[in-house]
């Protein structure tokens, strides 16, 4: 039941916009179905409906270079393997040109190809074809940020939260790593990899969420508030690369033999920096008003740790560390 009422705007806000569409261009003349008009809002609002613009844009300019790229071979060759190898070439080319939101437009080859389907008159189809991708492309801009609009500032609580536990289980586990059985070491960074991936994920969404912001006018009150978050995510990527820098010294120290006593003297030393650490960096990635006692604590901890240990691989060990609270500090700095 959860499941259905989390779904429910998305699935309403893409019924609505299909069937305006759709009408829309039947008022206009559409003869006889306006399929591809109810395509566009279908195919754009099938994902995150923040990112409703920049799919409907891919989409247009994809049909727009994919149907005129089709009409111009089929003017100078004959439907034939070769001239389908030309197009699917010419049209995949296009694509890499054509990026939207940095990813190959393949909408370029897709409508490309359809254009062969009605050799007889590619004309009429491509004319046919555009403007109805047109219509469904303002109906698309024109509801998706009134229907059901998703609360920005909610997904990126949500990501910014997410980043985080990601974070301090990654350096929690890393420390409970060091000076362990090699097999453990190198899973725990297996693990380490997969949250910094998901961490970077929530930052490419969050940039999405905040772009859509200049197209919502029901949530722009919400700007200040968003741009605060995706600074925090964006602080959070950093943060993993120096948690896979720590989780892959861990990983490969623990298979030297002759590190046994460095390794367990930094085991040890280093669960209170880690803890203090993994709070500084919790609070920070919340927002909570007491971060900046945070990191000062861990940074008291660094330089106790820093005082007593000084053997190579407790130094090793001890850099990422001290990156994440130059980092937090630089942050801090940063939003005053």
């Amino acid at each position: 039941m959860g499941t259905v009422r989390a779904d429910f705007p998305g699935a309403a806000r893409v019924v609505v916009s299909v069937v305006s569409a759709w009408q829309v261009a039947r008022w206009f003349g559409s003869d006889p179905l306006p399929v591809y008009a109810a395509l566009v809002p279908l195919i754009a609002l099938r994902n995150d409906p923040m990112s409703a613009v920049t799919l409907s844009s891919q989409r247009l300019v994809g049909v727009v270079a994919g149907e005129v790229l089709g009409i111009t071979v089929l003017h100078v060759l004959h439907p034939s393997t070769a001239a389908l190898a030309v197009v699917l070439a010419a049209a995949l080319a296009l694509g890499m040109a054509l990026r939207v939101g940095g990813t190959l437009n393949s909408q370029v080859a897709i409508s490309a190809l359809l254009v062969f389907t009605t050799s007889t008159s590619p004309d009429a189809y491509a004319w046919r074809r555009l403007w109805e991708t047109v219509a469904g492309l303002v109906v698309t801009l024109v509801l998706a940020p009134l229907l059901w609009p998703p609360n920005p500032l909610r997904v990126l609580s949500a990501l910014a939260r997410d980043s985080g536990e990601r974070l301090v289980r990654s350096l929690t586990a890393t420390t409970a790593a060091i000076g362990s059985d090699p097999d453990v070491a190198t899973g725990n960074l297996e693990r380490v990899l997969e949250d910094a991936t998901a961490v970077r994920a929530n930052l490419a969404q969050a940039r999405t969420a905040e772009r859509s912001m200049r197209f919502n006018p029901l949530h722009r009150h919400h700007r200040e508030n968003v741009q605060a978050l995706v600074r925090r995510i964006a602080l959070a990527a950093e943060l993993a690369q120096h948690i896979r820098i720590l989780a892959k010294e861990t990983a490969a120290f623990a298979a030297r033999e002759d590190l046994a006593g460095d390794l367990a003297r930094a085991r040890r030393a280093l669960p209170g920096l880690v803890t203090a650490t993994a709070q500084a960096v919790e609070h920070t990635l919340e927002g909570h008003d007491d971060a900046r006692p945070a990191v000062a604590a861990a940074r008291k901890n660094l330089a106790t740790y820093i005082r007593t240990s000084t053997q190579p691989v407790e130094i090793a060990l001890r850099r990422p560390l001290q990156q994440i609270l130059d980092e937090l500090v630089e942050h801090d700095r940063s939003t005053q």
